[in-house]
């Protein structure tokens, strides 16, 4: 059996990753609720906007008004995504201490999603990740088609590696590679990986893996199996994949907790709240999220309430 790491750290991009690719816009205040109910459930981590223009993404217009609304509570560590030095200028005015930034693996890929060739990418990052970390924040970096492209189809992973050693070498404190059309499968997870993790130091590597095809958790388990014990995931499920309408995109939060839960492995998430943001989350969204375990845990106090 393999050797699984005894405690797993989530690092929650709901309110980032999930509410972006809504169709339905969130009133800020209900995003606001939303990001303070997940920082009373023991999550540690909350990425909660993208400083990116409202031309691009609508949905995170209120970026600044969420950051400086929220009740921060102690031991949670809130990030924002910033695509650029303007995104990063106005994190900082927003007093966030933690941002992220993007590119892909994938030249055509970061080309349609950011009009620049992945060195132009890197050159553009070399100087906000430098501006933030002389501002006293830490920095991490996505990776983007890690496992495959839309466009290019299989992604070399030396490029994969280069790139986690560029964007570590530049400051970032962590990559997370992202299975950004959720394409992987375990082996491969474990092929990458392993790769990545020959010049990669693990606790500097995490993953983020999207359930287009309902493989998620599997990958994860095949990621933790190499000792990986840093994973996305979005409360409910929230969001989409662009590249397949219809299909369930991130890892739902509460998904992944009730399994590492009953393996025995530590989160210090409280699974019943994180079930309860979920529901939340679902009334602003005014649809059904794909959470499976949500699902069942509703289901289950419905048929109690029926039956007392």
């Amino acid at each position: 059996m393999p050797s699984y790491p005894k405690f797993v750290t989530v690092h929650e991009v709901g309110p980032r990753d999930g509410l972006q690719n809504e169709a339905r816009a969130v009133p800020t205040s209900d995003k606001v609720r939303f990001i303070d109910a997940l920082s009373a459930t023991g999550l540690s981590r909350v990425e909660i906007t993208s400083f990116v223009s409202p031309k691009w993404i609508p949905q995170l217009s209120d970026s600044s008004e969420v950051s400086t609304s929220i009740s921060r509570a102690a031991g949670v560590h809130y990030s924002a995504l910033v695509p650029n030095m303007r995104g990063l200028d106005n994190a900082i005015k927003a007093e966030l201490k933690e941002v992220a930034v993007f590119l892909s693996s994938s030249e055509t890929h970061n080309k349609k999603n950011t009009n620049k060739t992945i060195d132009e990418s890197v050159a553009a990052f070399t100087e906000v990740i430098a501006k933030a970390l002389g501002a006293g924040m830490r920095v991490r970096g996505y990776i983007s088609t890690v496992f495959g492209c839309p466009y290019e189809g299989d992604v070399d992973p030396a490029v994969v590696v280069r790139l986690s050693e560029t964007l570590l070498s530049l400051g970032c404190y962590e990559v997370a590679l992202g299975d950004t059309v959720g394409v992987a499968n375990p082996k491969q997870v474990v092929d990458v990986l392993g790769e990545v993790l020959d010049t990669v130091a693990i606790e500097k590597v995490a993953v983020h893996m999207h359930d287009t095809q309902g493989t998620a958790l599997a990958n994860v388990l095949a990621a933790m199996s190499l000792g990986i014990h840093i994973v996305d995931a979005s409360v409910g499920g929230l969001g989409g994949c662009p590249y397949a309408p219809g299909a369930s995109g991130n890892l739902a939060t509460e998904d992944l907790v009730a399994m590492l839960a009953g393996m025995g492995i530590e989160t210090g998430i409280d699974l019943d709240k994180l079930v309860d943001c979920s529901v939340m989350a679902s009334t602003f969204i005014g649809r059904e999220l794909p959470s499976k375990y949500m699902k069942a845990h509703v289901g289950k106090k419905q048929r109690a309430h029926r039956m007392s």
